[in-house]
């Protein structure tokens, strides 16, 4: 899968790129077809809830899934987005299933 991964305002370390796109890879297991994932890592000004805010914006076959989550730490934040995007998957199974 072609993960896309954009820092808005900072440079994002190499450690930080390969979990995420570890993570997001992992996320095929879900679905089939998955074209393409967006990932955007920026900061927010809300220290007391976590400045760090994650989106993910996946494209599957008749729709794009987002979720974005807001944490402490990137890790957080991506884990958070991810777990949204399976949820959402979940859902966008069951649709088509039936």
């Amino acid at each position: 899968m072609n993960v896309k991964i954009q820092s808005v305002k900072f440079d994002a370390d190499k450690k930080l790129i390969e979990f995420i796109e570890n993570k997001v890879n992992k996320l095929e297991r879900f679905v089939d077809r998955v074209s393409g994932a967006e990932v955007i890592l920026k900061l927010d000004k809300d220290p007391e809830q976590g400045n760090k805010v994650a989106t993910i914006k996946l494209d599957v076959p008749t729709e794009v899934i987002v979720a974005e989550h807001q944490s402490k730490s990137f890790e957080e934040a991506v884990d958070g987005a991810i777990d949204a995007i399976k949820k959402q998957l979940e859902k966008h199974k069951d649709k088509f299933a039936k």
